[in-house]
């Protein structure tokens, strides 16, 4: 859809005072524009002049806070279908888009499309999920926060005064999910020894950083390809999570370098997921090894290898597909004898191991990228106090899950003060 708003934000405005217009009474305000552009709005149609200053001053304690509507006459489905094409496009994953579009063209713009966003209210909304409610409850959550976000945006940009689908819930018969909770089954992750014998036996596979990541620092599947060595901060030793790799919704195979119709750069799943984190120092050296191997590489493929800067690639330089790990995760598995588990719970096992050993929620929260607490609990007190207060965790878990080298002890691992000063640079920079 080509793109038919330009929303501005005013940076001042004027409002006239009171005067006839044509029969009745009105009153005209003057809003200005970052790039110095202005437009005029007239209010009229008051019966007295009484009214009309009313009237005006209203319209005054609007432009003062911030909730005066600059763009009345938009209609939800044209809204909609621009907040759905031209925002959240670029924003959110290929499966997440289509999830949107079905709530978008088959619910809500076929429902209050032909209405104004002006004159919305919380009544319409209600009326609105308890229509799709009658269809299909999953919808019907989907079509809440749909409604929620994108009336969000709607304020910001002055279309609308006040979120109005905040507050409004789902019918009663829909029962709630659970909220903040993470639900791990214990008997899908691995032990302590487990992962150790994991991480030795990987090292030969061309999905050892992968395997490091996802049970060492907790990283997604998604974030784990994303990966670029400029993301690395190598002289305090912290890694910035800024990106995944996915399909930009709507996108073709022509559009994009050869093979990497499924491999472009997206946004991380939330914007709390976008982070910084301490590298523990096993993977810390794992990670200049790889890069040794990336030069290597560079410099004896001149011609074809694609300089991508990303960690996870091939000999040529290729990032790595979404479902790449699969065949030799699963090999890994069953050679070593260890439990069936999907990749994405050695995110889990991470987190399980973290618990176990009593670390901070609110931590625990903050390293994954979530947005909210991971586990339903009240949590207070300052966020650099919490994560210091728990780090001692860190080291018996990193050190129990160093490969062992031929002599059968454990890889040095330097002492923990250094882990500490890391999450102390990032709680600065945070």
């Amino acid at each position: 859809m080509e793109n038919k708003f330009d929303f501005k934000k005013y940076v001042d405005y004027k409002v006239y005072s009171v005067t006839t217009i044509k029969k009745g009474y009105g009153f005209r305000v003057v809003l200005k524009f970052t790039d110095d552009t202005s437009v005029t709005q007239q209010h009229a149609g008051f019966k007295t002049k009484k009214e009309a200053n009313a009237g005006r001053d209203e319209v005054v304690g609007q432009l003062h806070h911030g909730t005066y509507i600059v763009y009345g006459k938009i209609k939800v489905a044209d809204f909609m279908e621009y907040w759905l094409e031209d925002v959240m496009r670029k924003r959110i994953a290929d499966n997440t888009y289509n999830s949107y579009k079905n709530a978008v063209y088959n619910y809500i713009s076929p429902g209050i499309g032909k209405m104004y966003m002006s004159t919305l209210n919380q009544g319409y909304i209600r009326k609105l999920y308890n229509s799709v409610t009658d269809q299909s409850e999953n919808v019907a959550r989907l079509v809440k926060t749909v409604m929620n976000t994108a009336m969000e945006y709607a304020k910001a940009k002055n279309v609308i005064a006040v979120n109005c689908a905040e507050g409004v819930m789902l019918p009663k018969k829909v029962k709630k999910k659970a909220y903040r909770i993470l639900k791990i089954d214990v008997q899908r992750t691995l032990t302590i020894p487990q992962v150790a014998q994991l991480i030795e036996a990987s090292k030969e596979t061309p999905i050892y950083m992968q395997i490091l990541f996802a049970v060492l620092m907790g990283l997604r599947r998604g974030e784990i390809n994303g990966l670029k060595y400029s993301d690395v901060d190598y002289i305090n030793r912290t890694l910035k999570i800024q990106r995944q790799l996915g399909k930009i919704p709507n996108s073709r195979a022509e559009d994009v370098l050869p093979k990497m119709l499924t491999k472009q750069e997206i946004p991380t799943k939330t914007e709390s997921s976008n982070r910084e984190v301490p590298i523990p120092d096993f993977v810390f050296e794992a990670i200049l090894e790889q890069r040794r191997i990336y030069e290597k590489n560079r410099r004896r493929r001149k011609r074809e290898f694609r300089d991508l800067d990303y960690i996870c690639c091939s000999t040529y330089g290729n990032p790595r597909s979404k479902s790449y790990h699969q065949k030799y995760y699963k090999e890994l598995l069953e050679s070593q004898g260890l439990p069936d588990i999907h990749f994405h719970q050695l995110r889990n096992t991470y987190t399980t191991i973290l618990l176990k050993n009593d670390f901070n929620i609110k931590g625990i929260s903050h390293m994954l990228g979530h947005s909210k607490e991971i586990i339903s609990a009240d949590i207070y007190g300052d966020t650099q106090e919490i994560i210091e207060d728990c780090l001692y965790a860190i080291e018996p878990f990193i050190e129990a899950v160093m490969p062992k080298n031929g002599k059968g002890e454990y890889y040095d691992y330097s002492d923990m003060e250094e882990i500490e000063s890391l999450a102390k640079e990032y709680l600065r920079a945070a």
